[in-house]
């Protein structure tokens, strides 16, 4: 089986022809049409097991990316520490391409729209876009709290 990691490069390309035809908004709008028809699964899990479906997507997507994380799960929050995000390791080792420039960004807009939609607030906070490094925090959402 092809890794999906195989494919960074072309998803890097992909995002640099698309902003440069049409504009960044262009991008954004094929990451939300990702989220909404490709994420099925995972939306799957977010609304039949909460914070426990994610915790069983993203260790299956973390360990075939051979991602260096960890993976923190409470009744309340999901979070994950990623130390090495292996698409941005390829990205970045890459001689014969530039990255795109706001490749990271499309975790925030895929992941987002489908967790936000289940009772839950999704957060992704970058602390080192070049090495790869972040946080994703999932939390449920009480009553009166608005998700944003």
């Amino acid at each position: 089986m092809i890794s999906c990691t195989e494919f960074i490069l072309s998803y890097s390309e992909l995002f640099k022809f698309l902003d440069q035809r049409h504009g960044p908004r262009a991008v954004l709008k094929f990451w939300e049409g990702l989220s909404d028809d490709f994420l099925q699964n995972l939306r799957k899990l977010a609304r039949t097991r909460g914070l426990q479906g994610l915790r069983v997507y993203w260790t299956h997507t973390l360990e075939e990316e051979a991602a260096d994380y960890d993976m923190y799960a409470t009744p309340n929050t999901f979070t994950i520490e990623m130390h090495h995000c292996p698409s941005v390791a390829k990205l970045r080792h890459a001689k014969h391409i530039k990255p795109y420039a706001r490749y990271c960004d499309h975790c925030d807009v895929l992941y987002a729209r489908v967790i936000n939609d289940y009772g839950m607030r999704y957060r992704l906070e970058k602390i080192d876009e070049e090495k790869g490094i972040c946080r994703l925090t999932v939390t449920k959402v009480t009553k009166g709290t608005k998700v944003t």
